[in-house]
């Protein structure tokens, strides 16, 4: 018996029945965006994981956006997590203050001896050489227990910084110049005077001076044991900077056998906000 062909054909009810669309999450997500107030945002974004703020929440709509680029959402984060803001001006460009803050740390490994001398390259050890030891005298930082002590030839050492393996890049370094600030705590031996070098220099890709600050045959006398610290901040130092090598060292001056020359710690290089 041969089959009508009308049979094969499908029904014609079942031609209207088609699946309603579904709304996707994010498009319910920008939906509701534009339902919440800044303040209301800004509140909720303080509140997220910085990655998903800025890979996340900043992508969903022009409002989020906005929100999330905004200098007061940045200042209030800086005030929450303790960053130091009385004394910045208004005009200080929030997001990037932040950053620096988050990002801000000792650049120099073993700053104290702790870890006896790694991290550091010797550049001269004469006498009875670069030991790590505790310190003789108190430092106002209690948490510093160790120092670096030199003989009665001089010693110095240092370290080279590369800036973008830090975080810190070309782009940052040329166009924002952040303030570099440099530090050292030195003590002379009480029975013996000693003296104290250090030279730190900003460098280009090819290891070149940008910018340089040294303090040469600085004298210290015998006869007090107080720890003197000495600073410096590199300020508007021009493009170019990708490394900071930090070169320090001395010695006694009586050619005492033993390490009773100038002692070193709590050396620092930060990157400022």
């Amino acid at each position: 018996m041969k089959r009508n062909a009308m049979d094969e054909s499908p029904s014609s009810s079942g031609s209207d029945q088609s699946p309603k669309k579904k709304i996707s999450s994010s498009a319910d997500a920008a939906a509701s965006a534009t339902c919440l107030n800044a303040d209301v945002l800004e509140e909720i974004f303080i509140n997220v994981p910085l990655q998903e703020v800025l890979c996340v929440c900043r992508l969903v709509c022009c409002q989020w956006k906005e929100v999330v680029d905004s200098g007061s959402m940045w200042r209030e984060r800086c005030r929450r997590e303790g960053y130091p803001i009385c004394n910045v001006s208004e005009t200080q460009d929030w997001k990037l203050f932040y950053f620096l803050s988050k990002k801000r740390r000792n650049l120099l490994k073993n700053p104290n001896g702790k870890e006896e001398l790694n991290g550091w390259n010797i550049l001269k050890n004469g006498g009875d050489k670069w030991v790590a030891s505790e310190i003789r005298k108190p430092h106002a930082d209690e948490t510093i227990r160790t120092n670096f002590a030199t003989s009665y030839e001089m010693c110095t050492k240092s370290q080279l910084i590369d800036l973008k393996k830090e975080g810190y890049s070309p782009s940052l370094m040329d166009h924002v110049q952040p303030d570099i600030k440099i530090s050292d705590w030195y003590l002379a031996h009480v029975d013996c005077q000693s003296m104290y070098n250090i030279w730190v220099q900003l460098l280009n890709q090819k290891k070149q001076p940008v910018e340089i600050f040294s303090r040469e045959g600085i004298y210290c006398r015998g006869g007090r044991e107080k720890w003197d610290q000495i600073t410096h901040v590199f300020h508007k130092y021009g493009p170019g900077v990708r490394y900071i090598r930090f070169t320090h060292g001395g010695k006694d001056l009586k050619w005492w056998k033993g390490h009773y020359g100038i002692h070193i710690t709590g050396s620092c290089v930060e990157i400022l906000p």
